[in-house]
């Protein structure tokens, strides 16, 4: 059976610093809610468990996703933008099969992680706007073994 992984880039932020501080602008909050509502119409990603990075604007989109599913946000440390993909992929292979996870995130690791588990290098992902979607299918989460089934972007919807 084939396992599901969703990967999504924060919402547009607004500038400052701390970094880990940056917080959604409203362009931002409207591109999350969008792609929260295009979640919420979907009837394939019962049992999701939705995990952001601890910075804030990937929270922010996260819980606007959450609250659109009625699912809770946990915070995952390893996927802030610099963390490496090879982390996450054996994060990936640690969890149990059989739910669709969503990871809420940044670039460059969003592209980076897409690009090893689809292509086989990290090098090789794709540019993720603010607010896109890639889903990825998968028996297990090694590098070159996921299938790119979907990506997605708020302009699209």
């Amino acid at each position: 059976m084939s396992e599901r992984l969703l990967i999504m880039r924060h919402g547009e932020a607004g500038p400052g610093r701390p970094d880990a501080e940056r917080t959604l602008t409203p362009r931002g909050e409207a591109e999350g809610r969008r792609l929260a509502a295009w979640l919420d119409g979907r009837d394939d990603l019962d049992g999701l468990r939705l995990l952001a990075s601890p910075y804030r604007r990937a929270r922010q989109t996260a819980q606007l996703v959450g609250e659109a599913l009625g699912v809770a946000v946990e915070t995952l440390a390893i996927i802030t933008p610099d963390d490496p993909p090879e982390a996450v992929a054996d994060w990936l292979l640690a969890q149990p099969a059989g739910r669709p996870l969503l990871l809420v995130s940044h670039m460059p690791l969003v592209g980076a992680l897409t690009g090893l588990l689809v292509e086989g290098r990290a090098d090789r992902g794709p540019g993720f706007p603010t607010a896109a979607l890639a889903e990825l299918e998968a028996e297990v989460w090694a590098a070159g073994c996921a299938r790119l089934a979907r990506f997605i972007a708020p302009a699209h919807l």
